[in-house]
Order: C-alpha cells, then sequence, then structure tokens
C-alpha cells in the first residue's frame, strides 16, 4: 500500500510544503527513450547543466539498485528513490521494471516517479502494483488548442501525430490516469510549466481541472527558454505568485521546486552527492526525444 500524504510530507522533499524538511532523494536515470515533443525540452547526456532531462548517463536497473545502496549508506537522510528521466518513465520498461525491484529490497524507501502521462491510462494498473507511493503528471495545459502551442507531436502506438490531434490524445490519457492512479491510493503531484506567451492565463483551469482529478499537490515551473521556444521569456517572480495564487484556490501549490537534474543525488538544493554515485563522464552529445 502507498504511503499516505501525511508521510510523504515528512519525508518527501517535495511535498514538505512551507520550509524543506532536510531529507534527500536519489534520481536514478533509467529511462532513455520519449514519445512526445515538447518544444521547450532538450533532453542531453552531459555533466555540467543543472536541470531536468539532463544526466550524466543511463544506467540499468541492477544498476539502479547499487545505486541506492550506496547513496543510503553514504547520505542516511535519503528517504526517496525516484525517476524522473531522461526520458520518459513510462515510454519504456525500466523504470518500472526499476521500481518493482526497489519495491522488494529496499521496502522503507519511498518511491517516486514522473511521466508525461501519455502511457499513464493503460499503465496505471501496473504503476499501482510497482508500489508508486508519489507520480508527477506534467500537465501543461488542458485546452487541446493551447496545448499544441507545447507540444507539437506524440508518438502513439508506433504513429506520430501532430498539433492539436496530439494534444487531444495526451490530455485525455493525463487526466484519466490520475484519475485511475489516485483511485488506487497513488498520492499525485502535477508540474505545468508556465510559459508566459502561452499559458499563464489558463494556469487556473488546470489546477482546478488536475484536483478534480485526484491531485494533491501542483507545481507551477518556470520555463527555461531554449529550444523551440528560446524566444519565450522565463516568468518574473511577480507572475510565477500571482499564478500560484489563483492555483491554491482549488489544489496545495509547492513552492521549492529545485529543478533537479535527472540523476541528481542528496537535498535538494543543498548537499548533492550524485558525482560519488554515478561516473559522471562526459559523454558525446545525445539529445533524446522531448518529454
Amino acid at each position: 500500500m502507498s504511503v499516505t500524504i501525511e508521510e510523504l510530507r515528512s519525508r518527501h522533499p517535495c511535498f514538505a510544503l512551507g520550509a524543506k524538511n532536510n531529507n534527500g532523494r536519489i534520481h536514478l536515470p533509467v529511462s532513455p527513450g520519449c514519445n512526445i515533443g515538447c518544444r521547450f525540452c532538450k533532453r542531453d547526456i552531459n555533466d555540467t547543466e543543472e536541470r531536468p532531462g539532463v544526466s550524466s548517463e543511463i544506467i540499468t536497473p541492477d544498476e539502479a539498485l547499487a545505486a541506492i545502496e550506496k547513496a543510503t549508506e553514504l547520505m542516511p537522510e535519503i528517504q526517496v528513490a525516484g525517476v524522473a528521466g531522461p526520458g520518459d518513465t513510462l515510454a519504456t520498461s525500466y523504470a518500472l521494471e526499476t521500481f518493482r525491484r526497489i519495491k522488494e529490497r529496499f521496502p522503507n524507501i519511498i518511491k517516486c516517479m514522473s511521466t508525461n502521462g501519455l502511457m499513464l491510462s493503460e499503465l496505471a494498473q501496473e504503476v499501482i502494483d510497482a508500489g508508486i507511493d508519489s507520480l508527477t503528471v506534467t500537465v501543461n495545459a488542458v485546452d487541446p488548442v493551447i496545448l499544441a502551442q507545447i507540444c507539437e507531436f506524440i508518438i502513439w502506438h508506433g504513429k506520430s501525430i501532430e498539433g492539436v490531434d496530439a494534444a487531444k490524445i495526451l490530455i485525455e490519457n493525463q487526466l484519466e490516469g490520475i484519475r485511475k492512479v489516485s483511485a488506487g491510493g497513488v498520492t499525485v503531484k502535477v508540474n505545468t510549466v508556465l510559459i508566459p506567451e502561452i499559458n499563464k492565463d489558463h494556469v487556473r483551469e488546470v489546477a482546478k481541472t488536475v484536483s478534480a482529478c485526484g491531485a494533491s499537490v501542483y507545481n507551477i515551473i518556470p520555463l527555461i527558454p531554449q529550444h523551440k521556444l528560446s524566444h519565450c521569456t522565463e516568468p518574473s517572480c511577480e507572475l510565477l505568485y500571482e499564478v500560484r495564487k489563483e492555483a491554491e484556490e482549488y489544489i496545495r501549490v509547492f513552492r521549492h521546486c529545485a529543478r533537479c537534474r535527472a540523476d541528481a543525488v542528496g537535498l535538494p538544493g543543498g548537499k548533492d552527492i550524485s558525482k560519488q554515485i554515478y561516473l559522471r563522464e562526459i559523454k558525446s552529445e545525445n539529445t533524446f526525444s522531448h518529454g
């Protein structure tokens, strides 16, 4: 059975609303591929950038278990094992395989996963059965016309679909997936990337919709202008404050996101021991499909 929201707030750094709780997490970069094309997302293999979608390497589920063992020995404050990429966790089988093994070998560690949600409705029961305690779903819009400006395409059952048609499929699967996993006892956090030129007036509707579907926590992430949205602006602190206040009418809002790498290990915004866990070799450039 998944841990309660109260336990997540005491042990999971992304659910400690307000002050940080000084608990750590290890991100396991086991998911290489993606199945949607977000215009702001440039997934990469490097050792320098501090942002989501970046890792120094891809590891196997076996290597992930070894990494958890080493990390918890070096830093007992680590309470959470998560998979946040660098590709999408449900686009390949590796994340769920890793969590099934973690459930058996490390029963007391909190299991946390992030996904774009395209496959969430279909794989909801597998997510529940793998023992995922908290699931983050990135929902950037619930209006297909708005989402089509953010997500360029999806790969759906082997077929590439673009534009509004792709957005409709993605939104439907995200919302139905949230309903299913939340009903199954998984705590759901929703991320929205705030893009001032595209979705700043739509955040209230996203918050209202995902809350109605069963999400418990909402995280509004400021855009990092890059890739095909490099012409857009990063939201100001004032705008972030305004949209967070709007969202709080419907759902609890998380305010201290550190925009972590997919191989981060340690305390968010504090001590990082990832170089002691992963090889962190600088490898040739490899840009993943965007999610």
